[in-house]
């Protein structure tokens, strides 16, 4: 009985996600690559940038093949890997060749950081100290754009006069560990922040994917800068909400021609979704508590029931719960190129995502909110 009950509030609450007006599940907000790059004389991108030398070549050529008059800002937030001496030799090499290049490359030596201050995000304020141009794309070391992006966002932003234009990036999806986990993270984070709210302007859901944000230069100095958001975790929502809030339109979307470079193991993934799980949940153990319910009851409720039962009733429930489960997830499987099939193991990536949201407030609870970059954020920061 308990497990027939247990699968059937499952199958309630996949249906309700199969029928909500704003399709959390779905991959309607896409954005793709413009067919052709014009002058970008209007756009700084700004990059922040710790030991990123495995990438940071990939991500300024692609970004050398956006068009002309583009202007670059690195910068290098205390690297020891030569991060900066790769940006440079970059762009010598690329005036050596005659091949089209980023009008400017500045690389900037970062100051160490304040207490208070995310690595990122302090990062973001010395180099938006020395942009001049109307818009901003805020871009990770990792993110390799394909031609024609930047004009494609700069077209969005003034189609939808939204101040804020974001793509959550396609991660790489070719090892097992990356086919198992990269998708569920997009499709909770979906879920978590449905982008048809997240784009209305009526709605007070809030999100932008901090790997790719193209923001007007002075609804960020309307803001304050990057000051405001200084101490957050989950900086990309957060600054959204605080755009959102100060009457601003933000958008969010997908797209392929947003490539994430780096490549995730399980301990990657674990400590990306370790670093702000508990943040997420505003650091309540009341909310963990709910959370890792609801996530066993969807998740695993309805594979045990179907496994262990012998009420033919109880497994048709199951089954159906399932079922819809798969049907909420298929549109993200589908657009990483997976089979059908692949919609099966969202259960145990759900498993795998509940037990890295105990970690973080493990962690949390031993005085360490967040680990990121070789840096420790205690809970007083």
């Amino acid at each position: 009985m308990l497990l027939t009950v247990a699968s059937a509030v499952a199958l309630a609450a996949w249906a309700a996600v199969l029928l909500l007006p704003w399709q959390p599940h779905r991959v309607r907000e896409r954005l793709e690559a413009a067919s052709e790059g014009p002058v970008l004389d209007d756009v700084t991108v700004l990059i922040p940038a710790r030991n990123e030398a495995a990438v940071i070549e990939r991500t300024l050529a692609a970004l050398s093949r956006q068009g002309p008059g583009l202007d670059v800002i690195v910068v290098d937030d205390e690297s020891d890997d030569g991060t900066a001496e790769l940006c440079m030799r970059f762009c010598v090499g690329a005036a050596d060749t005659g091949s089209s290049h980023p009008t400017s490359l500045c690389v900037v030596s970062g100051r160490p950081r304040p207490a208070g201050w995310s690595g990122k995000l302090w990062a973001l304020e010395q180099g938006f100290e020395r942009v001049q141009r109307p818009r901003v794309l805020l871009l990770d070391a990792d993110i390799e754009l394909a031609p024609g992006t930047i004009a494609a966002l700069v077209e969005q932003s003034e189609r939808t006069g939204a101040d804020l234009v974001s793509i959550m990036a396609t991660l790489r999806c070719r090892t097992f560990a990356e086919r198992l986990l990269a998708p569920p993270f997009v499709f909770f984070f979906k879920l978590l922040y449905p982008f048809a709210l997240a784009n209305s302007p009526r709605s007070r859901v809030a999100a932008a994917a901090g790997g790719c944000i193209l923001v007007g230069t002075e609804a960020l100095r309307g803001l304050g800068g990057f000051a405001p958001l200084r101490g957050a975790l989950i900086d990309d929502c957060t600054f959204a909400a605080a755009l959102k809030g100060r009457g601003h339109r933000t958008w969010i979307g997908m797209s392929r021609s947003v490539r994430s470079l780096r490549p995730y193991g399980f301990g990657d993934f674990w400590r990306m979704v370790s670093r702000t799980a508990f943040t997420q949940l505003r650091y309540s153990p009341l909310l963990l508590l709910g959370t890792t319910a609801a996530m066993l009851l969807v998740f695993v409720a309805p594979v045990a029931a179907l496994l262990t039962t012998t009420s033919m009733h109880t497994a048709v429930v199951a089954a159906a719960a399932l079922a819809a489960m798969g049907l909420a997830y298929l549109p993200v499987v589908r657009f990483y190129a997976l089979p059908a099939a692949w919609v099966l193991t969202l259960p145990l990536a759900g498993a795998l995502f509940l037990g890295m949201t105990w970690d973080s407030a493990i962690r949390y609870w031993r005085g360490v909110r967040a680990r990121w970059k070789d840096r420790a954020y205690g809970v007083t920061e």
